[in-house]
């Protein structure tokens, strides 16, 4: 309907136009009529300049219209009514685009923001290798994999191991490896899945990095609790009555002594033989119940309760552990060091559990450095640069070898005569129940350090 109206505005100025025109020509071939032929001339020059301004202005604002869609400023509002002619038709048509444009662009921004912020929460770090050798981390949990270092660039996975680096690098799209991956002196194992996605102007490797070292740990956990609970089953079943009836043994030989010991015509050699006897039974019986003791010990592996988690400093942890530890160090030599930095730092796990992994490690440490000439022994706990809480014992022993280093959190194995080989298999329990790990490492002097992170 407006632009009906412009058309016929715009046809009825040019028709007065066309007709002022004539006239005018008219005038000029007609002498006397000077006054008259400058009236029309005014006139006609006047419409001339309407039609001329008109039309700068429409392009100008369609010119502006155009920029702000170029410019993405949907912003603009156009309002021709002081035009005429319907144009106030055309203004309202082009602030409807604007507001479509701009309805359509915050729809776009809504659903970035929100596949944004679903990229960010999934658990799964998700990282891109470009064609250039870049890097880009794209949620929280990659970030958080590769702690506060900044990762830009391939190089820089260097740091997390080489075969890691070298991984990532060659993994082809659609196919999956595991590799090893090594942060906070702690290797972890990752699955790692690789796809590619096409740009218009390039391609890119999308690299996914599950870590399933706590499904790992879990998994043979549960193995290891599994075979210790048949294990211990089946041993008590057997050393049960083995020990009941020696101990009866013992009894009756004991009684049978008490009896030929007031016979006088009892030949000696029966007396000796009944002793023999006696002290073989009451081996067997002792050993009997020092095996079920140590099987019943074992039992901790396949019985250990959920963890109750609470804050508390470290600091007063390790004051106790201390006390309940390191009496009479000092008379041995041994010098005992304990820090926490910084010093309120706490720890959200089960108290209780925690100081029992600590006294074992600081028994272990203990036996480690009997040998040693100035025995030393650290307690320490920190901040990761992942923001993990750490704990270390360390101490500067013998050390531990490569091939006992593979053992040594194996439930049943121990290299000292009266040791269980429970300690570390259960401080591993420990830490898988709070999520977390235990590892060791070899100091660059002499010694070892134990390492638990949360």
């Amino acid at each position: 309907m407006g632009f009906s109206r412009f058309t016929l505005f715009l046809l009825v100025r040019l028709f007065s136009i066309i007709i002022g025109l004539a006239f005018l020509g008219i005038l000029f071939t007609t002498p006397g009529y000077h006054a008259a032929t400058l009236l029309v001339v005014i006139v006609v020059g006047g419409m001339i300049f309407e039609i001329c301004l008109f039309i700068s202005k429409t392009n100008q604002e369609l010119s502006r219209f155009l920029d702000a869609i170029r410019y993405a400023d949907f912003g603009q509002r156009f309002e021709f009514s002081n035009l005429g002619a319907g144009f106030d038709e055309l203004g309202k048509t082009f602030t409807h685009i604007l507001d479509r444009f701009r309805e359509d662009r915050n729809k776009q921004e809504r659903e970035l923001i929100h596949l944004k912020a679903l990229l960010e929460h999934v658990p799964v770090p998700l990282i891109s290798l470009h064609a250039d050798h870049t890097i880009t981390l794209w949620n929280n949990a990659a970030r958080r994999l590769f702690g506060i270092t900044r990762v830009t660039r391939v190089k820089d996975l260097r740091q997390y191991g080489l075969d890691f680096m070298v991984d990532i690098q060659a993994i082809a799209p659609g196919e999956s490896r595991l590799v090893d991956f090594e942060i906070d002196n702690l290797s972890q194992q990752l699955t790692v899945s690789a796809s590619e996605i096409m740009l218009a102007s390039s391609t890119e490797k999308l690299i996914s990095l599950q870590n399933i070292q706590s499904e790992l740990d879990g998994v043979q956990l549960t193995a290891w609790q599994d075979l210790v609970r048949v294990l211990t089953h089946e041993i008590m079943n057997s050393i049960t009555p083995v020990s009941s009836l020696a101990a009866t043994a013992v009894d009756l030989v004991e009684d049978a002594r008490r009896k030929i010991a007031n016979h006088p015509e009892v030949v000696p050699e029966i007396i000796e033989e009944l002793d023999d006897a006696r002290d073989a039974v009451v081996t067997v019986a002792r050993r009997s119940e020092g095996l079920m003791k140590f099987v019943s010990s074992y039992r901790q592996l396949s019985k250990l309760a959920p963890p109750t988690i609470k804050p508390f400093t470290l600091n007063a942890l390790f004051q106790d552990v201390a006390k309940l530890t390191t009496i009479g160090w000092q008379d041995k030599g041994i010098t005992f060091n304990w820090h926490t930095n910084p010093e309120s730092l706490e720890l959200n796990a089960d108290r209780q559990m925690i100081e029992q992994i600590l006294i074992n490690l600081l028994q272990n440490a203990e036996h480690a450095i009997e040998r040693t000439a100035d025995p030393e022994v650290t307690l320490s706990a920190h901040v990761s640069k992942r923001g993990h809480v750490v704990i270390e014992v360390s101490d500067n022993g013998t050390g531990i070898t490569d091939s006992i280093g593979t053992r040594v959190f194996v439930p049943f194995y121990t290299t000292r005569r009266d040791g269980s080989g429970v300690g570390l298999a259960l401080s591993r329990q420990i830490m898988t129940a709070h999520r977390g790990a235990i590892s060791y490492s070899k100091r660059p002097d002499r010694g070892t350090t134990f390492r638990l992170m949360f």
